[in-house]
């Protein structure tokens, strides 16, 4: 066959003799997330509902991005180095902010809940298509992510003494604010984040629900809010006046524009590893559960979950083969496809629940619900190239887009 033919294989993975290397081997997930190209390295499965992505956008006068000093529709960019946590669920390569919330980080020494003073410059970058790493340098920790199709697991391998999981609920690139936390166990939490008003659609809002789970019971825990500026001999009443309020001893349920929550671990050994697994679901908290359950039975390692999420790049990008041309073209064309496959992204639970389009209630499916479908742009190229290539995929999206008609009398544009 001549070189440089690209032919699509009926089989979903590469013969042994075809390349020493798979074809997630020669995907660069750093490719796009410069230059304004939005997309961004964070650990996701073929359409998969969930993404954790490196939130490196805010926080740092360093940055040469900032969320908060210009219109930035991305949680990383390469050239910035000052991470503040993974954020779950995330769009890749959109003109405008939204989603990328329920902020989880990492840290040592003396509690701290603003990011201004949590965050810390990073090093030791890698990834690859499923996982995600990097060492907080203020910390001495290894922070690595990996993901199923709606839950996450991130392992963080911490230096001796006291460490501190933090979930901070207040910030993404949402423009909407507003999010609940609950403790259910030691180890437990669930809640959800309001989301949306994406490309000035300010009525066009929904809530992400989650559960998170840590692996080991904490020393202590609490929850954190942002207290409104007071003046007067009403400021008189509080010591946290305009600060973050640390909550040692409430233990029922929080809501505000900026709240968090936080676990503290005091007698963690030299490379002791903490893990953080988190479900979501656009339905509603018992979803996300039923999600990370099902998703992540009980002993499931990080590990595994890393295995699984390259095997399944490997097998659909194996679809297609590729011979002849350079390493770097390859990387090029293999790289381009896998940014094809990260969106549209599953919306339905694994119960086969879905929120219905433009209005309240829930349906059910008996197949997959997808989202984010900007059809202005991918019915030109995208689209076709899943008719080809992923027909059983490519079926359960033009369903969801006759359902979202049916549900909302046009089908969709900017859907989310």
């Amino acid at each position: 066959m001549r070189k440089g033919i690209i032919t699509a294989l009926a089989a979903a993975v590469f013969g042994a003799a075809a390349s020493a290397q798979t074809p997630a081997d020669k995907v660069d997930p750093f490719i796009g997330t410069t230059n304004f190209g939005t997309t961004n390295p964070g650990a996701v499965t073929p359409h998969g509902m969930m993404s954790v992505v490196p939130f490196n956008v805010m926080g740092s006068a360093e940055n040469l991005y900032d969320k908060d000093a210009r219109w930035w529709s991305t949680p990383y960019e390469y050239h910035n180095k000052f991470f503040t946590g993974f954020a779950h669920g995330a769009l890749s390569g959109v003109g405008c902010p939204d989603m990328g919330s329920l902020l989880t980080m990492a840290t040592t020494g003396p509690l701290k809940v603003d990011y201004r003073e949590y965050g810390t410059a990073y090093s030791g970058e890698k990834a690859s298509p499923g996982y995600y790493a990097a060492t907080l340098d203020r910390y001495g920790i290894r922070a690595e992510a990996t993901a199923t199709a709606r839950t996450s697991a991130e392992r963080y391998t911490f230096p001796v003494g006291q460490g501190h999981i933090l979930l901070n609920l207040g910030e993404g690139l949402t423009n909407e604010s507003g999010a609940m936390v609950r403790r259910v166990s030691a180890t437990e939490i669930e809640g959800m984040k309001l989301l949306g008003t994406f490309c000035y659609n300010p009525q066009k809002v929904f809530p992400v629900y989650f559960v998170l789970r840590v692996s080991k019971t904490p020393s202590a825990s609490g929850y954190w809010k942002k207290q409104r500026p007071m003046t007067g001999v009403e400021a008189e009443w509080t010591p946290d006046n305009g600060k973050y309020k640390l909550y040692t001893e409430y233990g029922r349920e929080l809501a505000g524009d900026d709240v968090g929550y936080w676990f503290t671990f005091d007698d963690l050994q030299e490379g002791e590893q903490v893990e953080v697994r988190m479900g979501i679901s656009y339905v509603s908290t018992e979803n996300a559960r039923k999600n990370l359950d099902a998703e992540q039975p009980a002993g499931t390692t990080f590990d595994a979950i890393r295995t699984a999420a390259r095997e399944q790049w490997d097998k659909d990008l194996g679809r297609i083969r590729v011979e002849g041309g350079t390493k770097e073209q390859q990387t090029v064309f293999y790289t381009a496809l896998y940014h094809a496959l990260i969106h549209p992204n599953l919306l339905s639970d694994v119960n086969g629940e879905y929120p219905l389009m433009e209005r309240a209630g829930t349906g059910l499916t008996e197949g997959e619900r997808y989202t984010v479908f900007s059809l202005w742009d991918t019915y030109r190229n995208l689209h076709q190239l899943m008719t080809l290539v992923y027909p059983e995929r490519q079926r359960e999206m033009l369903r969801s887009m006759v359902a979202m008609y049916d549900e909302w009398g046009w089908l969709p544009k900017w859907e989310l």
